[in-house]
């Protein structure tokens, strides 16, 4: 598997990895879901849940070569640095865009898990009392989630781990968006935009010889919090990987139906037509974050206005996303192919 890679999968990977990066940043969006859709979900899965035992035996041991190969080193390595790209690239595009474009960008990731609720489901052929049961709990708890009202912001460390434990389930189970989930439990901005802007800065500040940061609490507050962030992500990825490859195993036609009916659930946290409704204090003033933005803490859903331009637009981003998903599906069909 690592041997048989050529160069131009190996950057196929990394812009996969960058994809998958960019969805985990947007609420409503799994990096799962363009896992499943683009064909790498399963070794990806299995590549994790090499990361056991045995693995660490082989690294205590010295065998660092044995152990890369065992865990599939080049593949995870190669997808977990598109995803740390991302999350300093084209994550921020992506937050321009919503910015300045939002109806368009939601509609386009809204296009997009249609068509992979679309992919996911097309050639699942095992429908019966039980996995319909589990599509109807999956549908349930998605709308249950996409309703729930954000929590306010929590810094303390025991939480923050937590917290990264459940940021890493949208890569692992397809659907679930783990950034969706940090805005419920009100700590969105803290851990994905300030501590990640923190250590952008200290990366910038050491480049230039500037150890000035060294004084700032804040600035040592915001990279332990990343710190026990990210040790908290590796700790929920691999443990969800064995946890899922268990399922998946035993209960595979159970575990597809809850996937199609939790996307399906979902499809509320991004619909296009929302008004956003941000924190405010007692006087209606509205809060802002150290960055100076505003604190979103829900969305207002409506039916969209037929006779706006503006509307049609966005169901062509709708169908944009739609054919990106299809495109894929080709894209994978061609090269099993080759």
């Amino acid at each position: 598997m690592e041997n048989t890679r050529t160069l131009k999968d190996k950057i196929l990977l990394v812009i996969k990895g960058l994809a998958m990066g960019a969805a985990n940043k947007v609420p409503g969006v799994s990096g799962g879901v363009v896992a499943f859709v683009v064909g790498f979900y399963e070794e990806f899965i299995f590549s994790l849940q090499r990361i056991n035992g045995k693995a660490f035996k082989l690294l205590f041991n010295g065998r660092f070569k044995s152990f890369f190969e065992y865990i599939n080193g080049r593949f995870l390595g190669l997808l977990i640095l598109g995803m740390l790209i991302s999350y300093f690239s084209v994550s921020k595009i992506l937050d321009y865009f919503i910015q300045h474009y939002e109806l368009y960008v939601w509609s386009a990731f809204f296009g997009m898990i249609l068509g992979s609720i679309y992919y996911i489901s097309k050639d699942f052929k095992h429908w019966n009392q039980a996995t319909i049961i589990s599509l109807l709990i999956g549908a349930f708890c998605g709308i249950a989630i996409s309703l729930m009202n954000p929590a306010k912001e929590n810094d303390h460390l025991g939480f923050v781990f937590i917290c990264g434990i459940i940021s890493v389930s949208g890569m692992t189970l397809p659907g679930l968006s783990g950034s969706f989930i940090l805005i419920l439990l009100g700590n969105y901005v803290l851990l994905l935009v300030d501590s990640v802007n923190a250590l952008y800065d200290t990366m910038a500040d050491m480049l230039k010889g500037n150890f000035e940061f060294t004084n700032n609490p804040e600035r040592i507050r915001e990279l332990k919090i990343l710190g026990v962030f990210t040790a908290g992500s590796a700790v929920g990825l691999v443990t969800l990987s064995h946890l899922l490859n268990y399922v998946l195993k035993h209960y595979k036609h159970i575990t597809t139906a809850v996937i199609i009916g939790f996307i399906s659930g979902s499809l509320g946290v991004v619909w296009p037509w929302k008004e956003t409704i941000y924190k405010t204090d007692d006087t209606g003033i509205h809060l802002l974050d150290s960055n100076g933005k505003m604190i979103i803490q829900n969305y207002e859903r409506m039916l969209p206005n037929i006779a706006s331009s503006e509307t049609w637009i966005a169901i062509f981003f709708i169908c944009i996303g739609i054919l990106i998903v299809l495109a894929l599906d080709w894209y994978g069909k061609r090269t099993q192919n080759v």
